[in-house]
This record gives structure tokens, sequence and C-alpha cells, in this order.
């Protein structure tokens, strides 16, 4: 059973940083994109970055300029390096595979990580 394992999340004043990381618990046989979705108190899960095995990425606008999505993909690794950030950015950070053949045979699915805080407060 695949595991998204995330670390990297914690409490930080507005205008630091954090880095989250974000990694599969067994090798997959195949997927595409890979990225980070953010859920804070009283409203609905969103995107904030997204990254193809290629490179491309997707932003959302509120992030744009202050988040940088990266991934190695020799580890299957994501990480988002979080600058300037504010106390709106204060939620739970996500991760995410849209889909994804763990084995060979299996049906794709997608995948979401446990969630790790990412907490935004003087």
């Amino acid at each position: 059973q695949l595991q998204l394992v995330e670390s990297g999340g914690g409490l930080v004043q507005p205008g630091e940083s954090l880095r989250l990381s974000c990694a599969p618990s067994t090798s997959i046989f195949s997927f595409n994109a890979m990225g980070w979705y953010r859920e804070a108190p009283g409203k609905q899960r969103e995107m904030v970055a997204m990254i193809t095995r290629s490179g491309s990425t997707n932003y959302a606008d509120s992030v744009k300029g202050r988040f940088t999505i990266s991934r190695d993909n020799t580890k299957n690794t994501a990480y988002l390096q979080m600058n300037s950030l504010k106390a709106e950015d204060t939620a739970i950070y996500y991760c995410y595979l849209p889909w994804a053949i763990v084995n060979m045979g299996d049906e794709n699915r997608e995948y979401w990580g446990q969630g790790t805080q990412v907490t935004v407060s003087s």
C-alpha cells in the first residue's frame, strides 16, 4: 500500500520560510504529476502547486512568486519551498499524486498524504 510521507511543517512567523517534502513509502511503477494541496479551517481544499515529471509547474495565484515546487525524480520526492509566508497560508498541506500505478497491472488511482500542519502566526 503506497503512502505519501510528508515532512517539514511547523509554526513560523510572517515573512519566514518553510520547506515541505513528500516521498512515497514504496517504489512506484508509473506516475507523472505530483504536488501539494492545502485546506484551511472552514475552507475547501485548494491546489497550491503541481509539477510534472518533465518539470512543468502550475501554481495557485495566491502563492506565485513566493512558493517554489521542485522534484527529484531519482527519489520520486517533491519539495515545496515556501518563502515570505503569510497568516493566510496557515493550513494543512497535503501531498497529492493525481494518478499512479504502484505495481505493473494495477489500476491507476490518486493518492493523498496524511497532511502536515503549517501555521504562520506572530
